[in-house]
């Protein structure tokens, strides 16, 4: 599988993988994995309650989705080391495009996931950008994107 040349440029870029970092990257995979499960089996119902109604298409159909691209995020990020920037960077943007769906359950009062009060649904805005943060850490991706602009500045 060849990668675009962007992509092949950002990894160029990344630092080398420290244990640290690559044990984040495994254990966000193994947590995306977990997660995406859940999406397919014993949580749906509680995904789908967290589908906004403005989505255009069947919650159900959205959580299967959403359970798939988890596992296969999750699982690139465990077991594909050599893929990490392009995997960092697709579970960033997961990660901020699934936003929506926590802020509409805040908004709409939805429970779900034992979070039954607007307190909790509001402190659990919090933890995406962590997510976000994580995937871009573990992967090398921030510093790839960051060397790249560099880069590309320098060259102007």
């Amino acid at each position: 599988m060849s990668s675009t040349p962007v992509l092949r440029a950002l990894a160029e870029r990344a630092p080398q993988t420290t244990r640290p970092r690559r044990a984040a990257a495994v254990v966000l995979g193994l947590f995306l994995v977990f997660a995406g499960t859940s999406h397919l089996s014993f949580a749906r119902e509680e995904f789908q309650a967290q589908v906004p109604d403005w989505v255009p298409l069947n919650e159900d159909t959205v959580v299967l989705l959403s359970g798939i691209a988890e596992i296969g995020l999750g699982g690139a990020l465990a077991a594909l080391p050599s893929r990490r920037v392009p995997a960092g960077l697709a579970a960033a943007a997961f990660f901020i495009a699934i936003f929506p769906g926590n802020i509409s359950q805040y908004v709409t009062g939805t429970d779900a996931f034992g979070l039954d009060s607007d307190q909790a649904r509001l402190i659990r805005l919090f933890f995406q950008p962590l997510l976000v943060i994580w995937a871009l850490w573990s992967t090398g991706a921030w510093q790839a994107l960051r060397a790249a602009v560099r880069t590309r500045s320098a060259s102007r």
